[in-house]
Formats: C-alpha cells, structure tokens, sequence
C-alpha cells in the first residue's frame, strides 16, 4: 500500500484557498460599490431564487435554533473546460461562507474538492458516491449546495458560482502582478497556461526559462510580472515537491498581491471589475437579497478560516472503490461534521443527524478507514492483521450494501489527464 498522508488538524489555521480570492474581493469589496448602482445587477446572471422544495434540509437540522442565529452561504469557483461547453463543469472550489447574525463574523470553510461523499442518487433512490467536486458537474449549483447540506447538516439555501476565468480578469482589470517564481513554477505554469488561454479566451506569452537549467530547480530565479491568464495558472500548480502545501502557499501570496493592489486601485478599476466579472457570476440570490448584503457587508470581520475535512487519509492505493481515485477519506465523516458545527457555530456537544451517521459508516464500511486506522498525527496505517484486500470486502461481511453496482466514466482533471471515475451506489 502506498504511503498515507494525513493531515494535522488545524482548527484555527488562517489559510484562504484558490476562488476565494475572487470570492473575497467580489463579497468584501465589488459587492457593496456594485449594490449601490442598481440598475448594474441585472449584469449578474440570476436563477431562480431559492426554493424550499429544491432544497434538501436534513430533517433534524431544518429549524435549528442554534443555525437560526447564522447566515450560511455556499461559494463556487467553477472549472468549467473549454471542451465541456454547455455543461455545469466541476467545482474546482467549494467554500461555506457563515456569517453570525449578531457578531457579523465570516468564517469560511473550504471543501477539499476530492472527499469522498455522497453526490447524488439514481433515480432509485440509491446513493452515488464520488469525489465531491463531481456534485456541481452532475447537477448544477444546487446539486451541489444538497450535497453539501446532506452530508454536513448545515441548511444553506443561496450560493454564488464564478466563473474560473474570473479570476484571470480581475487580475487584468489591476494590471497584472509581480510574482517571484522558480524554474520548476514557470514550466508548471507555462503547462498551465495553454489549457486556461483556450478556456477563457485570454492570451498570454509564455515566460523564457533559462537555458540550461539549474541544478535546483526549486530555487527562486526572479520576480517576473504574470497577467490574468499566467496568474490563474500559477493557482493552479501542485505538481512540485511540496504538491497542495505548495498549491495553498503560492494562492495567499496572490491573494496578499491583489489586496494590496485593490487597496490602491482607482474608482475607474473597480468598476471595470464590476463590468467584466459580474457577468461570469451566477447566483439564487434576489436583487433584494443582494442589495441587504451589500449594504450591510462592511460592518463584517472576517474570523478564522479551515477546511473540510479536517481529519483525513488520502494515497494513490486507497481500497476499494475508490483504487485510483486519489481520493480524500475523512476519519470519519461523523467526526468531522462534529468538528465542523464546533467551528463555524461553537456547538461543542453537537451530534450529527441519522443521515450523516448512516453516510459515514457506509464509508467507513467501503473503504476500511474509519478512526480506529489512526495510527498518529503524521499517518494513518491499517491495524494489524487487516489489508487492504480484507478492506475492500467489508460490504460482504455486513451484507448491507450487496446490491451496490459501479458506473464509469471520463472528465478531464486540473493535470490535463484523464482518468476514469468510479462511482459507487448503495
């Protein structure tokens, strides 16, 4: 079996993922000067507004009083490809955005886009289960919003989705930033380029990389000025030797450079972000919603920030069926969602709804992880006497999921590979 990796809980960690730049910028500062030029909103792209009837509430979570306090609000970055043109594409990032009523605290909590949870049902009612970015491209934003409050009992009923070129027009709107990058990072990010060039439309110019190269590929080599589309791409990169630690570091340095430079920017360049990046967004909230949003949205502070899930394996072996997949198993999702409700709404004693306990178990059940695998806070190794092969049969033992049958099929992923993806249902 392939080496586990886990990662440290970190509860208080300020950590600020991919979109949510854009996110934050749109919400903290375009949102309010754009709710004050009305007539301006019918650029954004409004669906239906919520619906309770769409949206799935777990039973014992619906009238929360405890929720009742909180605004909860689902955040898209999409990554819709070029080839995929008429499609929902993947939610490149998923993030709850909680505001307290009372407090005006925002916490964010970023879904890591490869958890292994239920995205949907078949029309039998039994249960898929994928990577839980694939819950955007089986059904839309609200799909995805279900999944996220099925699987976290949270009640979120509005959400905003960006566009993935958003990001790359922001960044063209301030005029680009300075970023310091290594060998390894420009021909990483020139790959990149290619792919997000032909799905926004943008254009680029490769950066020259020195000739020969160096024997430390991973050594800082200069500050060279990166537009839209080599910004977004710079995002994107995870295929150094610090892979997702990398990723998240390189995404803060471009959030601290565009804030900076929004700080700056003239009244002039921020209303040509209004024009250009409102029309990429899509959204459930009303005109009304929006304006109460953004009129209110300064007296706001921005709290503690962490992921989801917090506890959690992940490898290229992991059992069946999820063997290639690469996926992220929490341990357990019950726990997990225990740590989520203490973080966003200071509920130490929270116990998650049958729906959850019913979800985690059959995960626990199909990949033979579950927190008795737990070994440290560095790893987690199977217990003694047990296998991966022992772990991919654990359905048969409990006969609970024995009419579970698998479908495939292919997408595109960030790496410009393809791979089959295997879904599960129960």
């Amino acid at each position: 079996m392939s080496k586990m990796k886990k990662k440290k809980r970190h509860i208080g960690r300020k950590i600020l993922f991919g979109v949510e730049i854009l996110v934050l910028i749109l919400l903290v500062g375009v949102l309010f000067l754009y709710t004050q030029i009305n007539k301006r909103m019918d650029r954004l792209n409004f669906t239906q507004a919520a619906d309770e009837q769409e949206v799935q509430i777990n039973e014992s979570v619906a009238g929360s009083e405890v929720l009742s306090g909180y605004t909860n609000i689902a955040l898209f970055g999409v990554d819709k490809r070029a080839e995929d043109e008429g499609a929902y594409g993947n939610s490149d990032t998923a993030i709850i955005a909680s505001i307290n009523n009372d407090t005006k605290e925002v916490r964010l909590v970023s879904l890591y886009r490869d958890t292994y949870m239920r995205v949907d049902e078949d029309e039998y009612g039994n249960g898929i289960y994928n990577k839980c970015n694939s819950a955007y491209l089986r059904g839309g934003p609200m799909q995805a919003v279900n999944m996220i409050n099925t699987n976290m009992d949270l009640d979120i009923e509005n959400y905003v989705a960006v566009d993935f070129s958003a990001m790359a027009t922001v960044v063209d709107c301030l005029g680009g930033l300075d970023i310091p990058m290594s060998y390894e990072e420009i021909e990483h990010m020139n790959n990149h380029c290619v792919e997000t060039s032909q799905q926004t439309g943008m254009d680029y110019t490769p950066i020259e990389k020195p000739d020969p190269a160096p024997e430390d590929q991973s050594q800082i080599l200069g500050t060279y000025h990166l537009n839209g589309v080599q910004v977004t791409a710079y995002c994107r990169i995870r295929q150094t030797a610090s892979g997702d630690q990398g990723r998240t570091e390189r995404q803060r340095l471009v959030l601290d450079l565009l804030a900076e430079k929004a700080k700056s920017a003239s009244l002039t360049t921020l209303n040509d972000i209004v024009d250009q990046v409102f029309p990429l967004i899509q959204t459930n909230f009303s005109k009304s919603q929006l304006i109460r949003l953004g009129t209110s949205i300064l007296t706001y502070s921005m709290g503690e920030n962490t992921g989801f899930p917090v506890d959690y394996v992940m490898g290229g072996d992991l059992t069946v069926p999820v063997t290639g997949l690469d996926c992220i198993i929490p341990t357990t999702l019950e726990t997990n969602v225990k740590y989520l409700h203490e973080f966003l709404f200071s509920d130490e004693d929270y116990q998650p709804s049958e729906t959850v306990t019913i979800r985690s178990d059959f995960v626990v059940d199909r990949t033979g992880f579950g927190e008795s695998y737990v070994a440290d806070e560095r790893k987690y190794l199977l217990d003694d006497g047990e296998s991966s092969e022992d772990s991919s049969d654990s359905s048969e033992d409990t006969g609970s999921y024995e009419d579970s049958s698998v479908e495939s099929y292919s997408y595109n992923t960030e790496d410009d590979s393809s791979y089959d993806i295997e879904e599960e249902y129960y």
